[in-house]
C-alpha cells in the first residue's frame, strides 16, 4: 500500500510560501475559508481541480516551490 502524501501539509506550507491568511489563500484558489481549514487540519482533501491549481501557484513560485512540487507532483524542477 502506497503512502499517502499529507496534503494538509502541502496546503499549509504552500500558503506560507505565498505569505496569504487562509482567507486570502481561500479567495486565490476560489475556495472558502472553511475549506481552506479543513484541508489544513486534514479533515478534508483538495478536490483534483483545486490540486491542479495548487501545482499552478508551485509553479508559479519558482525555485521557492521546487522541493514542494516534486514532493507531490512528482514534477521536473524549474
Amino acid at each position: 500500500m502506497n503512502a499517502q502524501p499529507d496534503i494538509s501539509r502541502l496546503v499549509r506550507e504552500l500558503r506560507e510560501r505565498t505569505g496569504l491568511t487562509q482567507e486570502k489563500f481561500a479567495a486565490k484558489l476560489g475556495v472558502t475559508y472553511p475549506t481552506i481549514n479543513r484541508w489544513e487540519n486534514g479533515r478534508a482533501k483538495p478536490s483534483p481541480l483545486a490540486l491542479k491549481q495548487i501545482e499552478d501557484l508551485l509553479r508559479d513560485l519558482g525555485e521557492r516551490g521546487n522541493d514542494l512540487l516534486q514532493e507531490y507532483f512528482g514534477g521536473e524542477e524549474i
